[in-house]
């Protein structure tokens, strides 16, 4: 099955790319410019993927055009999914839709309430809102919301993702941790997150779906900190901020019974595969 591919992300897009091999199927400006370009391309394909997770780089996540900027960058894939009959719609986003996790409600799932904590995430929560709206038993929509995806891209030497940014940091004798070391992070591996992308490419859903893609693990950040610390001897600063973190937990079960889908790259292997990129 033929499968395109729209968005700006540089990370988790790249991957699924090549994930997909000669099944790919790439979204062009020029291509997304013109309706019917548009139409003749996806008549070879049976799934779209349009990464939902971040606005334009001119935009910030708090910058009011951002919310404009990525309806606009959406309307032409949603137009085109709609007047097309068979296709399966998969949007790749963030957990920013939701709330910040609570210690009456820590698990983030399909059933969290909804709760944009910026501008950028009140544009995902519209283009999924919308998707979701039209889709059909002919046209399904999975809707993914990533947990704090970490890895390396596919043309980088610079990992993503705190514990890579921890393992930099490391080098000069510091980390800066965002909040106060009491907060909780459900760190998942970008090869994982591909792993789920690829299962739902494979097994579309009846009609429509979200899911929330994570580990169910969560790991508080003093102690995430106090690893680095004892395999490098540098020292922690906390109380940094914290604005756009993503604290709390995935319920996995839902991916698990969706997917079968059980993390293969644990916290541990993460940090271990950070040290290596940087160096340490």
């Amino acid at each position: 099955m033929r499968v395109a591919i729209s968005g700006q992300d540089a990370f988790v897009q790249p991957l699924v790319e090549a994930a997909l091999g000669e099944d790919l199927v790439q979204i062009t400006q020029d291509v997304l410019d013109d309706p019917r370009m548009l139409d003749a391309l996806l008549t070879s394909c049976g799934a779209v993927v349009l990464m939902n997770a971040h606005p334009p780089a001119a935009a910030g996540r708090d910058d009011r055009t951002a919310l404009l900027a990525m309806r606009d960058m959406a309307m032409p894939i949603l137009s085109a999914v709609e007047r097309h009959g068979g296709l399966h719609l998969i949007l790749v986003g963030t957990l920013r839709v939701h709330p910040q996790a609570t210690p009456d409600d820590p698990y983030y799932s399909s059933q969290a309430t909804l709760a944009p904590r910026d501008i950028a995430a009140e544009g995902q929560l519209w283009v999924e809102e919308r998707a979701l709206e039209h889709a059909t038993e002919g046209r399904p929509v999975t809707v993914l919301r990533c947990s704090n995806v970490q890895g390396l891209p596919l043309e980088s030497d610079e990992g993503h993702g705190i514990m890579h940014q921890f393992a930099r940091e490391s080098i000069f004798g510091w980390i800066s941790v965002p909040g106060d070391g009491t907060q909780v992070k459900d760190f998942v591996h970008v090869s994982d997150l591909i792993e789920v992308v690829m299962n739902v490419l494979q097994n579309p859903p009846p009609t429509r779906e979200t899911l929330c893609v994570g580990t169910g693990q969560g790991l508080v950040m003093q102690e995430v900190a106090t690893v680095y610390e004892e395999r490098t001897g540098c020292e922690a600063q906390f109380g940094n901020i914290d604005t756009h973190e993503v604290w709390g937990v995935v319920d996995a079960r839902e991916i698990e019974q969706r997917c079968g889908f059980r993390p293969s790259i644990t916290p541990a292997e993460m940090i271990d595969e950070a040290f290596e990129i940087a160096g340490v």
